[in-house]
């Protein structure tokens, strides 16, 4: 099929900031784009051949929208799969197909699919609702701390708690929800790995994840990770093991703990482009953006080496911060060599809200850290009013 220049629709399930950076590589490839989000400000609703606004979890809308493309991608997880299971038994195809995506919607399923691929993992159990969890601290089969997770919904460190005691449990919603044994780890790592509708698989390299203290959300992505050799071959291996259990389409990101005694632990996935191969814009040969695409309609995938170093730095909203976004310093950052910032285009910030990334790129490693530091300390996100 010709996708360049042509008649061929592409539609994107989702117009949030990983659609529109997914449309940069649409436009470099003259492939027309219909766009779906809820909101009529989506950071997407420029930069597609037509925006559509409405509802992912309404079966109608979701139907009516496929019928109008020839294939269908997603930039997010939660959408309605009973209507991309109908337009895939018509014949469109979606990558990542529902059977991928409802095995990881739930996070409960998703731990038992890892079970029973022989992949490693944390222990876990699975609950119907807060009752059952305390039922079953009150039976002695489950013991503090362990790490909740709601099944479904959660995002960017929401639907995630550490409980160390039964104080922990108060503000806890009464959902479906999975107890995680808490991993002592060295590092959190991520590796993406794209996969194409013939089978062609290639990974990025192993990237290291430094977290927020407080609000559970990524501050900085490391690539290449600061690990030996063969912990990184080790991830890598543990990724295509998992990639293969999915059979996905597209690209899949692998997050895992590298535990004090150097095991890899699979924490979660996403089937999608994702916050932790944001820096491959700048530091690798061929983008993550560019590699979904290719994967999807099956074209050759791109060299996912990195040319440089790379560290991507979250732009996410002030405490105390909330309404109309104002970036302070930003042009302090841009005067600095390597330093490239994205903007999202959220109109309106609120506290730890991702507003945007940074990324970093040097020779020397150290350096690029060095500079990441300073980038997090110089720029504000903040509210003008």
């Amino acid at each position: 099929m010709n996708y360049f220049s042509s008649d061929f629709r592409l539609g994107i399930l989702g117009g949030g900031q990983l659609g529109k950076m997914l449309l940069s590589d649409t436009r470099k490839f003259d492939i027309q784009t219909l766009v779906l989000d809820p909101s009529a400000e989506a950071p997407s609703r420029f930069g597609c051949s037509a925006f559509y606004q409405g509802s992912l979890l309404e079966y109608d809308t979701v139907y009516k929208f496929g019928k109008m493309v020839h294939v269908l991608t997603i930039e997010i997880e939660n959408v309605n799969l009973e209507a991309l299971e109908q337009l895939e038994s018509e014949g469109l195809p979606v990558y990542p197909s529902p059977k991928t995506l409802r095995l990881i919607q739930n996070k409960g399923k998703q731990k038992d699919f890892y079970v029973q691929h022989h992949i490693p993992t944390s222990a876990h159990q699975r609950f119907v609702g807060l009752n059952a969890l305390r039922q079953a601290l009150a039976n002695d089969t489950l013991d503090f701390p362990f790490v909740w997770k709601a099944a479904t919904g959660g995002y960017d460190g929401n639907g995630v708690k550490i409980c160390r005691s039964a104080f922990d449990l108060r503000e806890l919603p009464d959902v479906e929800c999975v107890a995680e044994a808490m991993v002592d780890f060295k590092n959190e790592l991520a590796v993406i790995v794209a996969r194409s509708v013939s089978g062609e698989i290639r990974t990025y390299p192993v990237v290291e994840m430094e977290f927020h203290p407080e609000a559970n959300q990524v501050e900085y992505v490391i690539c290449p990770a600061r690990i030996e050799a063969d912990i990184a071959q080790k991830a890598q291996e543990v990724a295509l093991k998992v990639s293969e259990a999915f059979q996905h389409v597209g690209l899949l990101a692998v997050e895992m703990f590298q535990t004090q005694d150097d095991q890899i632990l699979v924490n979660e996935v996403a089937p999608r482009p994702h916050n932790s191969g944001h820096y491959s814009i700048e530091a690798s040969y061929t983008s993550q953006f560019e590699n979904h695409l290719r994967a999807i309609l099956n074209l050759p995938l791109g060299n996912t080496e990195s040319k440089v170093a790379g560290i991507m730095v979250n732009l996410v909203g002030e405490e105390g911060h909330s309404g109309p976004v104002v970036y302070e310093n930003i042009e302090k950052i841009m005067a600095i060599d390597g330093v490239t910032p994205h903007i999202y285009g959220k109109r309106e910030t609120r506290p730890f809200r991702k507003m945007g990334h940074v990324t970093i790129v040097n020779a020397n490693m150290a350096e690029a850290r060095r500079v990441a530091e300073e980038v997090k300390n110089s720029i504000r996100v903040i509210s003008g009013q």
